[in-house]
């Protein structure tokens, strides 16, 4: 299988869920049905094994995404697969809406302050209750900003691959 360039976690299996071959599937797109419109997907296994696969079908069943896939038909199969990662192309998706950002495109921008203090490169971000975090790192330390727009976060430049932040570098 080759590799497309980013990728994009879309969800994890997280079990059998009846006797069929049907399994639980954690889903983080929304609605967490979205998940199916986007294939092929990429399974990552614990062990770093992949394999593609395509036509894969589910629905939301009350707290649960279930969903089939067309190569495996019983529980055992599906309990083997517990924890295996789904991915997808980055290109799969579609552009965000005006004012929104996937985060894989952020990762790696540059993070300037309002003063011009380089705070290094976007690490990740991470969600939390309140508000995502954007993890900026360079040689020295990590700072964690809060991805709040336009109190934290003033601008986001692609062209320029910069994130300019409102932070204060001591803290």
């Amino acid at each position: 299988m080759k590799d497309t360039g980013r990728r994009i976690l879309l969800g994890r299996v997280a079990g059998a869920f009846g006797i069929r071959g049907e399994c639980k599937l954690e889903s983080w797109t929304e609605p967490r049905s979205a998940i199916f419109r986007y294939q092929p997907w990429i399974l990552r296994d614990a062990q770093g094994n992949e394999r593609e696969i395509t036509g894969v079908r589910g629905k939301e069943s009350g707290k649960h995404v279930v969903a089939t896939f067309p190569d495996v038909a019983d529980r055992d199969a599906i309990e083997a697969m517990r924890g295996t990662e789904i991915y997808v192309p980055r290109s799969a998706l579609p552009p965000p809406r005006e004012g929104e950002y996937y985060w894989v495109d952020l990762e790696g921008l540059k993070v300037v302050t309002v003063d011009g203090v380089s705070f290094g490169t976007v690490s990740h971000i991470f969600a939390t209750g309140a508000n995502d975090v954007l993890v900026a790192r360079d040689d020295e330390r990590e700072r964690m900003i809060p991805f709040v727009q336009p109190q934290f976060v003033k601008s986001v430049d692609f062209e320029a691959g910069v994130v300019t932040v409102d932070w204060d570098p001591d803290f």
